[in-house]
């Protein structure tokens, strides 16, 4: 009877979402595993009957954030509020048994991200009592037991959507938690994330991000067995109608095969949008990070990515105040950053990550000098962002039209470079892509007007012609 009254009467579903896409994509995932077991999104956590908290160990004081947010939480219990509370991801995963030792009585389930299709089995064994630890690497495939997400979910989270096509990552950057929180590099089956993306793009989904720790070294197996790599997956995935574009993120410089690289040049839904980081500038750095390339091999790689498909931006992640950098290490970094010239960067100050070689390593940087470094290095990619979003004015880009812009009148959407695009426009043109004529560029976004019929000259749009930028 009281599986009964549940399936009849939802319950409310509250997940609190902390660092990448790939949570994102987790918590959407979540939902899904809960839904037929009768629980329903609510975007407000006082209403929830299930609180999930889905964590990053990326930065700092990950851990502490965690049991902040329990404590809050503790308190609504005292008042008088029924609710569930599980800890998700990757915090759960590194430091498991720990918040369930320092939040008990304020926590029921603590699970890694490889144990949430477990969910509805995990919520049973709370309700009985247990405190639930699920913090293993199982060796069943949890995609294979996900449910796939009815059409009116997808259709409410947009026209984009991530698609997680691999997880883990065996490079051991020796600042980075990733391989002991996701484990080792595995990838989903091609017909497996074939049948994924027809469901979202079925649903209405216009384009695709393909994720991964390490997503170009995603090798995954065909029906016959055989193992194919990224490049053919984005092959396949083009020839789904109805999807406009693919990207994906993140990549290592390692892992970018020329199969990949021809992919750009052939491929028109694939975006000449590419985030590769490199970490510094510097080789003593960047041999000490054990990021398994060299200053000269990222620059080549750039230069080879740029030469097959010409329109290419770059996006990039750099970590300063790593343990012995000095000056003119720092120095390395600016001056690789001047060499490429980044559409967007993401900056961030080396934090120590316990478990990780470089959290116990010689010469540790003061605070200070991060801050300062930091500082100079943002001032540099944000020059270089504005620098970017000015060459485009002028040009006739295609744009994803996403959304009502928020004046009467406006539509909104993206660039093959994922700059926000205003422009006057009806909202009939919500889901289509069109030419779209840059005409000035903000900070944040640039403007444009619809180019008409009459107007259109298909040599003109970037995507279609791939001239360099």
């Amino acid at each position: 009877m009281t599986d009964h009254i549940r399936e009849i009467r939802p319950k409310k579903l509250f997940i609190k979402t902390y660092g990448c896409q790939m949570n994102v994509y987790d918590s959407d995932r979540m939902a899904d595993a809960l839904a037929p077991h009768g629980y329903e999104p609510t975007p407000d956590m006082d209403a929830a009957d299930l609180i999930v908290l889905n964590t990053c160990h990326i930065r700092e004081k990950a851990s502490e954030k965690v049991f902040s947010e329990l404590g809050r939480l503790a308190e609504l219990r005292k008042e008088g509020r029924n609710f569930m509370v599980g800890v998700a991801g990757c915090v759960a995963q590194a430091e498991g048994e720990e918040i369930a030792r320092r939040a008990k009585g304020r926590v029921d389930m603590v699970f890694g991200p490889q144990s949430y299709h477990r969910l509805p089995d995990l919520i049973a064994r709370a309700e009985r009592g247990e405190m639930v630890l699920e913090t293993e690497f199982p060796e069943e495939d949890k995609f294979a037991h996900l449910p796939a997400a009815k059409k009116e979910v997808i259709r409410a989270r947009g026209l984009t959507a991530f698609l997680t096509v691999q997880e883990g990552c065996d490079k051991f950057c020796s600042f980075c938690v990733v391989p002991y929180t996701r484990g080792a590099e595995t990838s989903r089956p091609l017909e497996q994330v074939l049948a994924e993306a027809r469901t979202l793009v079925d649903a209405g989904v216009r384009e695709l991000t393909l994720l991964g720790q390490n997503v170009n070294a995603w090798h995954g197996l065909d029906a016959r067995g055989r193992s194919v790599g990224l490049g053919e997956l984005c092959a396949r995935l083009a020839e789904i109608e109805g999807l406009a574009r693919i990207r994906y993120t993140t990549s290592h410089p390692s892992d970018m095969s020329d199969e990949l690289i021809e992919a750009h040049r052939d491929n028109d839904k694939l975006m000449p949008y590419l985030h590769l980081p490199v970490q510094s500038g510097s080789d003593r750095i960047l041999k000490s990070m054990n990021r398994r390339h060299t200053r000269a091999d990222y620059l080549t790689l750039i230069d080879r990515i740029k030469s097959a498909r010409p329109d290419m931006a770059m996006s990039g992640d750099f970590i300063v105040g790593f343990p012995g950098e000095t000056d003119a290490d720092f120095e390395q970094t600016l001056q690789i950053v001047r060499e490429v010239g980044y559409a967007s960067a993401y900056t961030f100050k080396y934090s120590t990550r316990p478990g990780t070689p470089g959290a116990t390593m010689d010469g540790q940087i003061e605070e200070a000098i991060k801050t300062e470094r930091l500082a100079a290095l943002n001032q540099l990619i944000t020059t270089q962002m504005r620098d970017f979003g000015r060459s485009v004015v002028g040009r006739t880009l295609d744009v994803l039209i996403e959304k009502p812009g928020r004046m009467p009148g406006q539509i909104g959407g993206r660039s093959p470079y994922l700059q926000a695009v205003h422009m006057a426009g009806s909202e009939a043109l919500i889901g289509s892509v069109q030419p779209v004529l840059i005409v000035a560029a903000g900070n944040n976004s640039i403007e444009g007007k619809i180019v008409t019929h009459a107007e259109r000259n298909p040599v003109s749009v970037i995507e279609s012609q791939h001239p360099a930028i």
